[in-house]
């Protein structure tokens, strides 16, 4: 087994080799299609149809965004965590869709991408395969789910169980150097559980989407649990309370 991880639009693209095939971690921005495909075609010099297995850990548009796309040119099969519905449906689905791309590019911007990409991706996911906690990933059986639900209501990270390695997605990120919650965090009960059940986990290293490979240490999980918000913090909250200060 052969992690690589390189640079995608927003975040991180990681993407794992075996000599059977290849497993993308996570489902990156539209944008990264076509920089995931060179990769495998000119670095490691194998055909797109190895690429067996594409993950969306939740679907923000950069953990979703390239995963139909890649489906079609690869033949590969997505797999996506459990939910009782799509993440963006419904008229608040389609305008968090929209704000979502919005803050993509923003991102974009902030890290220098002088040129805009196309991020549209299809707002509701169809995936192959829909995970369950504790679920091996099919044709990857080293890699086992866990459901780590808060920034969202169907985040999963992946532990890889040989090394105590574990892909987070955006579980955490680093501001200013420092861990912290991601943006928004929809369900603040279920998002401390979850680091508190990553921290016990005690990982050798913990991979971000935003951040790379990262040892934290427990006294740096119980800092990120002490600041973790205890409401929700989501776009309309945000905006909300912007109007409050300006009207009040």
């Amino acid at each position: 087994m052969i992690l690589y991880e390189f640079e995608g639009y927003i975040q991180s693209i990681y993407l794992v080799e075996y000599p059977h095939g290849l497993l993308l971690l996570d489902g990156g921005c539209r944008a990264d299609v076509p920089v995931i495909c060179e990769f495998i075609q000119q670095q490691l010099r194998r055909p797109l149809s190895d690429l067996k297995l594409v993950v969306s850990t939740h679907m923000h548009p950069d953990h979703a965004g390239a995963a139909t796309e890649l489906r079609k040119l690869t033949g590969c099969k997505i797999a996506a965590g459990t939910a009782t519905k799509q993440w963006y449906s419904g008229i608040d689905g389609i305008l968090m869709y929209l704000t979502d791309m919005v803050l993509a590019q923003w991102v974009a911007g902030k890290k220098g991408r002088e040129k805009k990409q196309n991020l549209w991706y299809p707002r509701k996911l169809r995936a192959d395969v829909y995970l369950q906690d504790g679920d091996l990933l099919p044709g990857f059986a080293e890699w086992q789910v866990m459901t780590t639900h808060g920034h969202t209501d169907r985040d999963i990270s992946l532990y890889h169980k040989n090394t105590g390695k574990i892909y987070v997605a955006d579980l955490v990120v680093i501001v200013k150097g420092k861990y912290s919650p991601p943006f928004p965090v929809f369900h603040p009960n279920r998002y401390r559980s979850s680091l508190a059940r990553v921290k016990s986990l005690n990982p050798a290293a913990v991979i971000l989407a935003h951040g790379g490979e990262q040892q934290i240490t427990p006294e740096q999980w119980q800092d990120l649990i002490a600041i973790a918000p205890t409401k929700p913090m989501t776009h309309w909250r945000s905006v909300k309370e912007k109007l409050q200060k300006v009207l009040l």
